[in-house]
């Protein structure tokens, strides 16, 4: 499967903090960047999207005075999980991740940087009625078909994919450049997927 000029790559939230050693670490994400690295090669069109949270974020466990991972707030757009401080704007662990080697990358998005909403999708806010932009961006380069890689699988990747094929867009996702979270979630996330029409590849349909 040969790059096309239409064929965009999308690398989902490869930033420090979600790799090994971060507060909010996907295990095994470090381990996909190689692979990254090599796919970007073959695209000429590549999208980068960065988690980028203000102090006292809503999604900040700390924000609420509650435990993350299994406390959660209700929000006016629904439940809201709480996580641990993460990505933080303009720290260390909110930059691009170091040894992803992607100069020719066109744009950076960033998503999660309003202090009452958060972001997983590089589509749409957490209300799923706010844009990031990234949708008119993509239609005014004519870039049709996405192909999604980075973190994480049941989030970050799994709403931004469910989000593009909602907003008309073909959509792959690279399964060994993603990695996930927690095995149930991912199941859950793969099923959307299926019902929702979007593609699973592994790299060497694309790599050779």
């Amino acid at each position: 499967m040969k790059p096309e000029p239409t064929d965009v790559l999308l690398v989902i939230d490869m930033q420090p903090d979600f790799l090994p050693g971060g507060p909010l670490a996907v295990a095994e994400g470090d381990e996909i960047v190689p692979l990254i690295n090599r796919l970007g090669e073959r695209f000429p069109e590549v999208v980068l999207t960065q988690d980028w949270h203000p102090p006292m974020h809503i999604s900040f466990a700390s924000t609420h005075g509650k435990q993350p991972f299994s406390d959660t707030v209700e929000a006016p757009y629904g439940t809201q999980s709480l996580w641990p401080d993460h990505t933080l704007q303009d720290t260390p662990g909110a930059a691009v991740a170091p040894s992803l080697r992607l100069p020719h990358a066109g744009l950076i998005v960033r998503k999660g940087f309003r202090r009452d909403i958060d972001s997983y999708s590089a589509f749409l806010e957490n209300d799923h009625q706010t844009p990031t932009g990234l949708g008119g961006y993509l239609r005014e380069r004519n870039l049709s078909r996405l192909f999604l890689c980075g973190l994480a699988w049941d989030y970050c990747v799994g709403f931004s994919a469910l989000d593009a094929r909602s907003l008309g867009f073909e959509v792959f996702v690279i399964e060994d450049a993603v990695r996930g979270i927690d095995p149930e979630s991912m199941r859950i996330m793969t099923a959307r997927w299926d019902e929702a029409g979007v593609q699973r590849i592994h790299s060497a349909s694309i790599l050779g």
